[in-house]
């Protein structure tokens, strides 16, 4: 190793101000007085659910910013009005959670090779991160906007292939993502 190699670094010298972390303190102590500020004039996200909803705060774009907000999920229909997946299980696949369960069938129709029988998804385990909708080649599977799903018992909380339907039903009015 040539001596040139070598680079020998000083530690810098404090002063007796800088050694007791007082401009530290004072920095931390601005910021914390910066956010203050901010809560109180309105500034901050932290919603007094349920009394503010989502829906009626305003956003940037003037409504609830759904580019960046997942709810419960939804199975599609085609224009026929039949379940749009083709079970592939690419949405079971591509689930980090593992909370899709399918059972697939040959279709009675001849546009498709499979369907369906059995479509869960399990919304206590779902950590809702849209990989199943990014996944899906027919666009089956979707996140729509809504976020509250009541259940009393564990298996209520289970969605088969007539809740997601039926979800379909009630959100198509929705615009898309």
């Amino acid at each position: 190793m040539k001596q040139d190699d070598v680079l020998e670094l000083q530690e810098p010298e404090l002063s007796s101000w800088e050694s007791m972390f007082i401009p530290a303190v004072l920095a931390g102590l601005g910021t914390t007085i910066r956010h203050l500020g901010k809560a109180i004039t309105g500034g901050h996200r932290t919603l007094q659910y349920p009394e503010q909803r989502r829906e009626s705060l305003p956003v940037l774009d003037g409504g609830l910013d759904k580019q960046r907000y997942r709810g419960t999920h939804r199975l599609n229909r085609d224009e026929q009005g039949r379940v749009k997946c083709v079970a592939c299980y690419m949405c079971a696949t591509a689930c980090p959670a593992h909370c899709i369960h399918i059972v697939g069938d040959q279709a009675p129709w001849a546009d498709r090779e499979k369907y369906p029988i059995k479509f869960d998804i399990d919304e206590l385990r779902c950590i809702f991160c849209g990989m199943c909708e990014e996944a899906c080649p027919v666009d089956a599977i979707e996140l729509t906007y809504e976020y509250q799903i009541i259940g009393l018992t564990r298996q209520e909380m289970i969605f088969d292939k007539e809740k997601l339907l039926s979800i379909y039903d009630q959100t198509v009015t929705q615009k898309p993502m």
